[in-house]
C-alpha cells in the first residue's frame, strides 16, 4: 500500500472520528450542570427570569437538544466554531492566536523528551548493572513519579525565584519591545521551563523504553552474528541494534504526543503560558461552551494529526509494515 493510499485512508478515518467526537463532547458538555445564561446574568447583576429567558433565546439554549446538536455539527462541518460570547470574539479566532503558542510548547517539549529519552536509554542499556545504569533509571523512575503540576512549581521556585536565571510565567517580557532576534532569544528564555518540565515526564517514558528494547534486541541472532563478524560495539549498537529497538519507542511517542496537549493544560495554567491549553481552563471555569467545544475539537484534530504522522513514519522507518498492508 503506497503512502498516499495510506495517508487518504486515514484522513478519511480522522475525519469521521472528528465529527463522532464532535458530537461526543456537544451531549457530555450539555449534560454537566449549570447554566451559561444563569451565569452570565449574574455576572450582569439582573439574574431575573426575563433576563435569563432573553439570555437562553439569544444563545440559541431556549432550542430542543436535537435541534442545538444539528445545528452545532452543521456549524463543524463549515468549520464554523461558534462565538464566544464571554470572549467577545469568534472562537475559531482566539483558538488561532492561542496555538502557535501551544504548538511551540508541546513540540519542543516532545523533541526534548524523544532525543534525550533515546540517548540515556541507549547510554543505559550499554552500562547495564553498572553505577551509570541505575543512576539513569533511578532518575527515570523520579520524572515519571513526580506530579507535573509540583515538577512546575518547583522549577518556578528553584530557577526563576531562588536563582534567576530564567523567567517564571509568561510567553515573552511584557512591555519590552523586543523585535527580531532579540524577541525570538527572550521568547526561548521563557519556553525552558515548562517545556522541560513537560518533557521530562515523557523522557522517563522513553528511556526506559528505549533501554528495555535494546536489551531485548540485543540477545536475537543476528546480533550475534554480527558480534561474530567482528564489529564493534558502538556499530552494532547503532546499525543494528537501536534500527530496530527503536520501532516500539516510535509507536509510543506516536501515542503519547497527544497526551503532550493534555499536559500542556496544566504547564500552561502554572507557568501563565497563553496556549489553548489556558484558553480550556479559563473557559471552564467561565462555563464558556463553545469555547471549550472548539479547543476540545482543536485538541482531538491535533492527536489524529500526531498518529497518522507517526503512522507515516513507522512505515518509513520498517518498510515491511507497507509492504505488509
Amino acid at each position: 500500500m503506497s503512502i498516499v493510499t495510506v495517508i487518504l485512508s486515514r484522513a478519511f478515518k480522522a475525519f469521521v472520528t472528528l465529527l463522532a467526537i464532535a458530537v461526543l463532547n456537544f451531549c457530555l458538555l450539555h449534560a454537566a450542570p449549570g447554566d451559561p445564561a444563569v451565569v452570565l446574568a449574574g455576572e450582569a447583576g439582573a439574574a431575573d427570569e426575563q433576563m435569563i429567558e432573553q439570555l437562553r433565546e439569544r444563545f440559541g439554549l431556549d432550542q430542543p437538544f436535537y435541534v442545538q446538536l444539528g445545528k452545532y455539527v452543521g456549524s463543524v462541518l463549515t468549520l464554523d466554531l461558534g462565538y464566544s460570547f464571554r470572549q467577545g470574539a469568534p472562537v475559531a479566532q482566539l483558538i488561532a492566536e492561542r496555538l502557535p503558542a501551544t504548538l511551540l510548547l508541546t513540540l519542543t517539549a516532545f523533541v526534548i523528551s524523544l532525543v534525550l529519552g533515546i540517548a540515556f536509554g541507549v547510554a543505559a542499556s550499554a552500562r547495564v548493572g553498572k553505577a551509570s545504569d541505575s543512576l539513569l533509571t533511578t532518575l527515570a523512575l523520579l520524572f515519571y513519579a513526580t506530579p507535573l503540576y509540583w515538577a512546575a512549581l518547583m522549577a518556578v521556585l528553584v530557577f526563576s525565584v531562588w536563582l534567576g536565571w530564567l523567567p517564571g510565567f509568561g510567553y515573552e517580557t511584557v512591555g519590552a519591545g523586543y523585535t527580531g532576534l532579540a524577541r525570538a532569544f527572550d521568547i526561548a528564555k521563557h519556553l525552558v521551563l515548562p517545556a522541560l518540565t513537560l518533557g521530562l515526564f515523557f523522557m522517563a517514558v522513553y528511556m526506559r523504553m528505549t533501554r528495555a528494547s535494546m536489551l531485548e534486541v540485543s540477545q536475537l541472532d543476528f546480533v550475534k552474528t554480527a558480534k561474530a563478524k567482528g564489529l564493534s560495539g558502538p556499530a552494532i549498537r547503532r546499525r543494528h541494534i537501536l534500527r530496530n529497538a527503536i520501532l516500539p519507542v516510535v509507536t509510543l511517542a506516536g501515542l503519547q504526543a497527544g497526551q503532550l496537549v493534555g499536559g500542556a493544560v496544566l504547564t500552561e495554567t502554572v507557568f501563565a503560558w497563553p496556549g489553548i491549553g489556558r484558553l480550556m481552563f479559563e473557559s471552564l471555569a467561565a462555563r464558556d461552551y463553545n469555547t471549550i467545544l472548539g479547543v476540545f475539537l482543536v485538541s482531538a484534530a491535533m492527536v489524529i494529526l500526531f498518529n497518522i504522522v507517526t503512522d507515516i513514519v513507522y512505515r518509513l522507518v520498517d518498510p515491511r509494515i507497507g509492504a505488509k498492508a
